[in-house]
């Protein structure tokens, strides 16, 4: 009876900390689109129920002032394969990873937690779609392949039965690798089945082709040569389109595996932030995701890295922290994240120090909400 008693106030205790309520008063924000300052914010029930300029009043009241408040971050690109993960990446403030590429068995258990208040939500492509013997085939665990376009329905459907949130295509060629009429067929049935389809490239060619037959996003950039301006006009004036560039693991990779030197690997970095550049001057959205654990990059802090990536390429700091924000709430789909607004999930970052001039002030992150709840930072 004691036992039963315990465990009882134990899930009281909890649901009452999920549910208090709270208000942060006097903050500078970045609320998805634009900084403010001196708001307030005001959580309920793990909701946020009003953002004002006037001071609020609650059970909880935060001081804000010479503090920042953000929505939590999203890593657009990761590569999971244990829970642990889910609560690294929540350390760091990181509450949403899109996986591009991993088992879809042992995924299931991860996606299940999404509802976890101390773990990241994982959303998947599960399987990435790629060919015999090609890039993502290499990994130790089998993967249904596809070697022409007539495999574009099945692979599908298989994926959407398995419960899959995206598409991600593998077209690489340093390996085999499917033809274009095959991606352009998997894009057409994702499309068919409701889901967006995303595309690894490596280059230029690969990249307009994908785009030009609708893929909705580039997961890594091309990095052979720039886009070409023609391709690019075209792009721009016919499909709609993100590009989620993995600066830093493009970056990191070049010594590790290409034996780059540091001088080869620094134009390389600069041509590379030149393009981003570029991209979002031509409109196009610019999202963050680093490709972990790739090159050893870890699932959680080092996508400040990828923001600061940005900023040094020269985008404004609205646009570098909605690149982890509203806009890969938007393109993929997460629904009540990436907004400080009213409606919107209380998943809040309170900085120490305002990243608008520094964006590695990230690293005073000194309280983490996940739906109005505050986890435990270790």
């Amino acid at each position: 009876m004691k036992t039963l008693l315990l465990t009882l106030l134990l899930v009281i205790t909890s649901i009452s900390s999920a549910q208090g309520d709270f208000v942060i008063n006097n903050v500078t924000l970045f609320n998805g689109e634009e900084i403010l300052e001196n708001r307030s914010v005001a959580v309920s029930n793990g909701t946020i129920t009003k953002v004002s300029k006037r001071p609020q009043k609650a059970e909880t009241i935060i001081d804000g002032q010479g503090k920042f408040l953000m929505p939590a971050l999203t890593n657009a690109h990761v590569h999971t394969w244990a829970l642990p993960q889910l609560k690294e990446a929540a350390q760091a403030g990181v509450l949403n990873l899109l996986d591009m590429h991993g088992m879809e068995p042992m995924q299931k258990a991860m996606v299940d937690a999404r509802t976890s208040l101390d773990g990241a939500r994982l959303y998947r492509a599960g399987y990435a779609a790629t060919t015999e013997g090609g890039h993502g085939s290499q990994y130790g665990f089998p993967i249904p392949t596809l070697s022409k376009s007539a495999d574009a329905e099945t692979w599908v459907n298989d994926r959407v039965a398995a419960g899959v949130d995206y598409i991600k295509i593998i077209v690489e060629p340093w390996k085999k690798t499917l033809d274009k009429e095959t991606v352009a067929q998997i894009i057409k049935e994702a499309h068919k089945a409701s889901k967006i389809a995303v595309v690894h490239v490596s280059n230029e060619e690969d990249a307009y082709n994908s785009l030009i037959s609708d893929a909705d996003g580039l997961v890594h950039i091309y990095h052979d040569k720039p886009m070409t301006d023609q391709h690019l006009q075209e792009l721009v004036e016919e499909k709609d389109f993100f590009v989620i560039p993995t600066i830093l693991t493009t970056v990191l990779i070049q010594p590790l595996y290409f034996n780059k030197t540091k001088e080869e690997t620094a134009l390389i970095e600069a041509n590379l932030l030149k393009e981003v550049k570029r991209l979002y001057d031509a409109g196009i959205p610019i999202l963050a995701g680093t490709d972990p654990p790739n090159a050893n990059i870890n699932i959680g802090s080092d996508l400040y890295k990828e923001l600061a990536f940005f900023a040094k390429a020269g985008l404004p700091i609205e646009a570098v922290l909605a690149s982890a924000t509203s806009l890969p709430a938007e393109k993929f789909f997460l629904e009540g994240v990436g907004y400080i607004k009213k409606g919107y999930k209380a998943d809040l970052l309170l900085l120490e120090q305002s990243p608008v001039n520094d964006v590695m002030k990230l690293n005073t992150l000194s309280h983490i909400w996940k739906e109005g709840t505050l986890v435990e930072q270790e």
